[in-house]
């Protein structure tokens, strides 16, 4: 039995709502499969699911769901527990995903900004593609400058709305 068929939710609405929010990650950028599994998590009581429900629910594969956990993983989307006294896994989704999500891009950001550095030099400042790297690299540089200010204001915001954690 699934987790939302026990929890006395509606399994059939519940599976629609996965599928649902997974469109718009998919739509977003995001791959199928760590969508759905996103999507699963997150719409789970617990908040994580061992890779055996996450297939049930899903009626996917564990080979499936190791790839999309892997590469939620990488983004910093879930993690991985052990269950006490077991060698079984538990994916996670936190409250702050998103928010680790997003401060995590910091290093992604700083690695692109090294490679347009690079690129603005290699090309040269004063032509049209060295400009147009500048141009991106300045658009980069105000985006980390302005994350961590929005990452500031949501941890005020969050602790009004939800309380401290």
């Amino acid at each position: 039995m699934t987790e939302s068929a026990g929890s006395g939710r509606d399994a059939e609405a519940v599976s629609r709502f996965v599928e649902s929010f997974a469109a718009q990650l998919v739509e977003a950028g995001l791959a199928r499969m760590p969508a759905r599994v996103f999507a699963a998590l997150l719409s789970s009581d617990e908040g994580s699911m061992t890779s055996a429900e996450l297939g049930e629910q899903l009626r996917i594969s564990p080979a499936a769901v190791s790839g999309a956990v892997r590469y939620l993983a990488q983004q910093h989307m879930v993690s991985r527990e052990r269950e006490p006294g077991s060698r079984r896994e538990r994916y996670r989704v936190h409250g702050d995903q998103w928010y680790e999500a997003l401060t995590n891009r910091e290093t992604v950001l700083k690695r692109w900004e090294g490679a347009l550095r690079e690129g603005v030099t290699s090309l040269g400042a004063d032509t049209p593609a060295g400009r147009r790297m500048a141009e991106t690299l300045a658009f980069f540089e105000f985006v980390e400058v302005e994350i961590v200010k929005m990452m500031e204001r949501w941890r005020v915001h969050r602790e009004k709305t939800f309380g401290p954690e």
